[in-house]
């Protein structure tokens, strides 16, 4: 069984006067934010409000870049170089890093966002450049993967002595070989399944996939998605949950 969790949920997606996510719901529930960084969402006052939101609730902040989209939300995919997805995380994650220090907050974490994660789940010379990125932009660097951490963008991490921390997704399905099955459009959880869910991989490494089958992972952390509209429950279920079953919530801790 797992001693510790982490709570992950992407932050900082609105663009302007249109709103995305429960922010200010989900902040107090989580360990830890994925700040977006203005490429596929978020722009310069929504990325130092939501910053001081999660040092208001003592929450570690990593950066959640995407492809320059924002009005697909960066799900839409682009057929960009090595120099491009390279020059894209050292520009979005110096403007978070910039609204980190006005707070006197380090950076924790790197986790790519929608399509850029695609691109990156089998483009091994996008991965290599991306993880060259990471490795440059910070002292004791972490990248966030949906497990399994098997992918080109993890494998590439790994080779440069990157961290990687593996999520599972209580509030999404898995297929019988560990994929995620993404939502076209948002609806309630089931959140007894997610608690449910979240206690199986607990105490077992392994959770289940839409056929009933089980799944075994790699994971440190657990993301819940704020934009859902039950997001709030799902998240009081898992920390009620987690406590529970005696495992404790803190944000994964540097080496």
């Amino acid at each position: 069984m797992l001693e510790n969790m982490d709570i992950n949920c992407d932050m900082g997606e609105s663009f302007g006067n249109w709103n995305m996510g429960d922010d200010v719901g989900m902040m107090p529930r989580i360990t830890t934010a994925n700040v977006a960084c203005g490429f596929h969402a978020s722009d310069p006052l929504t990325m130092i409000e939501t910053v001081k939101l999660a040092k208001q609730h003592n929450i570690a902040v990593g950066a959640h870049p995407g492809l320059p989209d924002l009005l697909g939300f960066g799900r839409r995919a682009m057929n960009i170089t090595p120099e491009d997805a390279y020059a894209y995380v050292v520009y979005q994650v110096g403007a978070l890093q910039g609204a980190l220090a006005t707070q006197g907050m380090q950076l924790h974490h790197i986790k790519p966002h929608g399509a850029f994660y695609s691109v990156l789940k089998t483009d091994e010379d996008l991965a290599t450049a991306v993880a060259a990125a990471i490795k440059e932009l910070s002292e004791d660097p972490i990248l966030y993967w949906p497990a399994p951490t098997t992918a080109a963008m993890p494998s590439a991490a790994k080779k440069l002595g990157i961290r990687v921390v593996g999520e599972i997704y209580p509030d999404l399905m898995y297929a019988p070989d560990g994929s995620l099955i993404l939502q076209r459009e948002k609806h309630e959880t089931d959140v007894k399944f997610a608690a449910s869910q979240v206690q199986r991989y607990v105490e077992t490494g392994k959770v289940e996939a839409n056929d009933g089958s089980l799944v075994e992972l790699d994971a440190e952390s657990l993301c819940i998605h704020g934009d859902g509209p039950n997001s709030v429950s799902v998240a009081d279920a898992i920390r009620e949950t987690l406590d529970g079953i005696g495992c404790k919530i803190d944000p994964v801790m540097h080496t």
